[in-house]
Formats: C-alpha cells, structure tokens, sequence
C-alpha cells in the first residue's frame, strides 16, 4: 500500500513539474486516487492499532462475520487492483473465484441482518384487527323495530 502510494505521488508530482509523463486528462482521475489510497490506508492504520482479538471481543458473532467478511473482500480487491497494474488480468485469476465466494457468504449475512430487522407479527392483534374489520351480517330472528311514525301519505 505504502508502494502504491509512494508511486502515486511520485506520477502527481510529475505531472504538476512536467504535463508530458502522462495525458493530461488522467490527471483528475490520478488525483482522485491519490485521495482514495490515502483514506484507504488511514483506515488500515486504524484498524491495525487495535488488535483482532480486542476488536472482535467487542462485537457480537453477526458482527465479528462481517468484519471478516469486509476485511477479507477488501484484501482480495486490492490484490485485484494489484494484479491489474501488472498487467495481469484478474478475471482470469482465482481470485475472481475467492471474491465471489466472499460476496455469497456476505450476501448470507445480509438475509440473517434482515430477517433480525424485520417487524415481528403479532398473531393475537392480527387475528383481532381482522376479525373487527369484518362485516357480520345480523341474525335473521331478531325483530324488526316497528315503525311509529305516521305514514307519508
């Protein structure tokens, strides 16, 4: 990472003395990345102050999953990357293959996640709510109420 880093500044660097290293259209996007790489390894940084073990401690198991699962999947991303700049193509590497297996097993953490977030139903207010909305016709023995007031004719 520090590599990668240290090889971006050096092509910025570049760029902003003499424009003819590199088109002078992939300057933003070089920039971009400069930023990117850094944020990216300010959080390794973080992540790597606290040990694993005192991380995970913290967490519950759902939450211990998803930090492995992130942990893992951003690994293989960079290793991606890596391979890229080498010219490598990382579709026609096995880690392709580990990248999609680590996005199943993350998508499963997923359901768990919404299944724990979703409305529990309650069967006894349910079964109320529907049987008062209901419309009951009357019996057919209760008397009809006669009719006191004076005919209209």
């Amino acid at each position: 990472m520090r590599l990668i880093l240290e090889r971006l500044e050096l092509v910025t660097m570049a760029g902003e003395e003499m424009n003819e290293d590199y088109p002078v259209e992939i300057h933003d996007s070089l920039t971009a990345l400069e930023s990117s790489l850094g944020a990216v390894d300010d959080m390794l940084k973080t992540m790597m102050s606290v040990s694993r073990n005192e991380l995970l401690q913290k967490l519950d198991p759902l939450e211990q999953a998803k930090v492995d699962l992130v942990s893992a999947y951003t690994l293989n991303s960079m290793f991606w990357v890596y391979l890229a700049t080498q010219g490598v193509n990382p579709k026609e590497h096995p880690v392709k293959q580990e990248l999609e297996r680590i996005r199943v097993y993350m998508n499963r953490v997923k359901e768990i996640t919404d299944k724990k977030k979703a409305a529990k139903l309650d069967r006894g207010a349910a079964s109320r709510f529907v049987k008062n909305a209901l419309w009951e016709p009357k019996p057919k023995n209760t008397p009809k109420v006669a009719n006191k007031g004076k005919s209209k004719h």
